[in-house]
């Protein structure tokens, strides 16, 4: 082959894939721009929604590549390159790991849920899964609680976002519910009205709503009586605990008995 040969077989090349080159770099640049205005408009977004600071780069970062992916197979197609096998590759591809990674991508999917419905936040006090805890952490595939004796407990999202919790700090108050018993031949009345002093002498204890003082039950070897009162959240346990000291103290200085189960044994002599 002489050089007029070789020069008309570059300029038949250049001239069939010339304007196709041109054209995908002119896509190529221009998408990338759009590429940036894109995701920095979907950040801004993003922000507006207010959603949690560790979602926000992830979301980001993932419709960014997205776009990107797309972008390579549109150049890649206006240069001529056939891309259908490709993407079936790529889908055959993406349906293995998605089959071999299921139980991640199930912890994934949930923890994105928790993040952008935030059904709790950090600090609340949370039971879900048969665990009870302060939230830690809320990660992209797992969520940290910490126990009252500081055991660290993680779990994972996927089952934490389909199953039944509650969330002990959503509300501002919570009710506390005591059962106080006394012995049969104790004075009912005066048990209820000391129940009743106790509460009102609690400041932490809320006059809105009021408090309940009921007798409930008779039960086999004691009458008892349910209270149940009103506190701030943060409020629950201090008071939960020093109303039961006080009514222990209390019951005993007034003369109330507060039984404890007790047994007849009756022996019969057969002779």
């Amino acid at each position: 082959m002489n050089v007029d040969q070789i020069l008309d077989e570059i300029m038949a090349v250049a001239t069939e894939y010339g304007p196709k080159l041109v054209g995908a770099i002119l896509v190529w640049v221009i998408g990338s721009w759009v590429i940036k205005l894109l995701s920095r408009g979907f950040g801004k977004m993003l922000e507006r929604a207010k959603l949690d600071d560790s979602l926000r780069p992830f979301l980001k970062a993932l419709a960014r590549t997205l776009l990107r992916v797309l972008l390579v197979i549109s150049v890649l197609g206006m240069l001529g390159i056939e891309m259908t096998s490709f993407i079936a590759i790529l889908g055959a591809a993406g349906l293995a790991v998605g089959m071999a990674l299921s139980g991640t991508l199930q912890n994934f999917a949930g923890g994105v849920m928790l993040l952008i419905f935030k059904p709790f936040k950090v600090g609340d006090l949370i039971e879900a899964q048969g665990f009870k805890g302060s939230v830690s952490q809320i990660q992209i595939f797992n969520t940290i609680l910490k126990t009252p004796d500081n055991k660290t407990i993680i779990i994972p999202n996927g089952g934490l976002s389909t199953s039944s919790m509650v969330n002990y700090s959503t509300e501002p108050k919570r009710r506390v519910d005591w059962t106080f018993g006394i012995g049969y031949g104790d004075d009912a009345t005066k048990a209820e009205q000391v129940l009743k002093t106790l509460c009102d002498q609690d400041s932490r204890i809320l006059k809105e709503p009021e408090v309940f003082i009921a007798l409930s039950e008779l039960a086999d070897s004691s009458v008892n009586f349910v209270v149940r009162a009103w506190v701030n959240a943060p409020d629950y346990w201090p008071v939960y605990f020093e109303m039961n000291k006080k009514v222990y103290e209390v019951f005993g200085q007034e003369g109330l008995n507060i039984p404890f189960p007790q047994m007849d044994v009756h022996v019969h002599n057969n002779s």
